[in-house]
Order: C-alpha cells, then structure tokens, then sequence
C-alpha cells in the first residue's frame, strides 16, 4: 500500500486550520446560534432556559448514534452502554435508530431526543440548530482521540496522488460531513485538484457506500473517514486487498456526544457521570471501537475549533436550508 505524506504546503495549511486562522478568527468568533437561543457565557453552545420551568426531566431518555452501515447492529452494540446509562440515571432509555443526519439533527431540535453521538461535521449543525451541547468523545487512556480522512482508489488503479483525481468520478458523502466532503474541499485544492472543478463529485450517501462504491468500481476514488474503514474491514465488509490508501489528513475529532440544552442540570449531570464511568473493556462496544477506552471530557468551542475553520473556509452557513442540502 502506497502511502502519500502531506506535501509541504499541505502540512503548513493544516498547520495554520488547526492552530491559528490565528489570533484574528478567535476574536471574532461568535455563537451562530438559532434565534431561538442564547450564549450568554459565550461558549458557543446554548445556555440553558433561564425559566426553570422550561427545563426538561423525561422519564424515558432517547439516545441516537450517528447513522451509520447497518442500525440494528448498532443497537445491539450500544445496549450495554445503555443500559449503564439506565442505571446511573434512573431512567429508561431508548435507543432511536436515525437514517441520516439531517433526520438526528432535527429530532434534537424538536425535542425528541436528549443524547446523541454526532458525526463531526454535523456537530455544528446540532449545536446551532438543535441546542445540542457536545461534552464527550471516545478516546484512549492517555487521552489520545480522532480518526483521520483517508482517500481510497482500486488497488489496480493508476490513481497514485490526489492530483491524480482530475477528469475522475469521486464519491463524496454528503455535504456536511466533515470528512467525507468539507475537509476535501478545503484541503485538496492545495494538493492539485478543485472538487467539483477538476473533478466530478457524487454524492454516496454514507461513507461505507463510498468505500463499497470503490471496490465495486462505481467510484474511481473516494475520500472517508479512516474510523468507518477500519471497523467495515473488520467486519468483512469488503476485501482490503482490492484498495489502496493514496493520501491521509492529520487527525480531526471523531464523533461528538452531547445532549440537549434544556435538560435539567441534575439529568445533565448524571449523564455525564454516565458516559465517564462506563468501562468499554469486554463490551461490545469496546470490540467495536478498537483503540478507545473510554469517553474523554471535550468542549465545542475548543475541540470543534478545526471543523468551524473548514466549514468557514467553505461558506457553511448553520441553517435548515444547509443541513437539509446533504
């Protein structure tokens, strides 16, 4: 397998995403709330309603995880987090299987659902259209976490650099993903091609359509997230031996968990407690997330910081009109 390391100018713009878009971008960041909420504390999240009347204590909890190749094998591998999550609360919990991200995002906003593991680049859709409040992520023991975007093109194929991507057909995921569609818009020009110029974007719908789409030959190439690949080729989804990896990112934050705004801030508290204290070791869902041990402590405003600089770059804008595009 070929590996292509980032060019020099690559790593530089990376570099600068990632550390600075500098001292300017964070003075003059502000919450792109929803009208319907507010930032007082200015942590780019939604504070919660002022009316403790307004503050939300269900008896039943839904919890949703972002879609993903097969939802009822995601039940399954969630039920031993859940039922932790029950016992730690009081509560029951529901597990809501969603079909995409717009349709996760808008059962948050309508106040359907309360927990939720957001894909990355939907997670500033959730929190500015949805209250949703990201504090958690999967992560190692010495707090290490992410996953990386990762392009992909037939192992027999004359595709060597992303250059290479010219005059191709390229399966992209959808609009918001952050790997699968916005870090390639804003990363590849640097590495000699304009998606949707130089070379033809379609949309797969999910990153495990975009990889299966390679191997079948649909696509000549695709970029995904390194995360979706690993655990498809673990499960035998598709043969490594018929792709190869030609150019992979620095690591970006993986799946966000949050919940929303209104909940009262005992509930808040307890579910945090929840996702804290749940040990993967021997679950299935430690089999499933290999190379995490538990939920490290995160914050929007600091580990999203990357994703609103490439969302910025390519004039996302937070609106249902913007989410519901993918």
């Amino acid at each position: 397998m070929m590996l292509r390391t980032l060019t020099r100018a690559t790593a530089l713009l990376l570099a600068a995403i990632a550390l600075t878009a500098g001292a300017a971008f964070a003075q003059e960041e502000t919450a792109a709330l929803d009208s319907q909420y507010s930032d007082a504390d200015g942590d780019l999240v939604a504070d919660a309603p002022e009316d403790e009347s307004a503050l939300r204590d269900p008896d039943t909890l839904v919890f949703a995880y972002t879609p993903v190749e097969d939802p009822a094998i995601y039940e399954d591998i969630w039920t031993p987090f859940i039922s932790h999550l029950e016992e730690v609360t009081g509560k029951d919990v529901q597990f809501f299987a969603v079909q995409s991200n717009s349709a996760e995002v808008e059962a948050m906003r309508s106040g359907r659902l309360h927990i939720a593991g957001f894909s990355t680049g939907p997670t500033p859709f959730a929190v500015n259209l949805a209250g949703a409040v990201p504090f958690a992520i999967m992560g190692a023991d010495d707090g290490q976490f992410g996953y990386k975007l990762q392009v992909y093109t037939q192992a027999d194929s004359a595709i060597q650099e992303v250059a290479d991507l010219a005059g191709k057909r390229v399966a992209h995921t959808s609009p918001t993903s952050n790997s699968g569609n916005q870090a390639p818009r804003a990363l590849f020009p640097d590495l000699g091609v304009v998606p949707g110029e130089d070379y033809e974007v379609t949309y797969s719908g999910s990153h495990d359509q975009s990889m299966l789409g390679v191997v079948a030959g649909d696509y000549d190439a695709a970029p995904v997230a390194s995360e979706v690949v690993d655990r498809m080729a673990e499960r035998g989804l598709y043969d490594p031996g018929d792709v190869r990896m030609i150019w992979e990112s620095e690591p970006f934050p993986t799946t966000s968990y949050a919940y929303a705004h209104d909940l009262t801030p005992e509930l808040k508290e307890k579910i945090e407690e929840a996702f804290f204290s749940f040990d993967f070791e021997g679950t299935a869902l430690g089999e499933e997330f290999t190379g995490v041990s538990k939920f490290i402590p995160i914050t929007y405003k600091d580990q999203w910081k990357v994703i609103r600089q490439i969302q910025k770059a390519n004039g996302v804008e937070y609106t249902p009109q913007g989410l519901a595009a993918e």
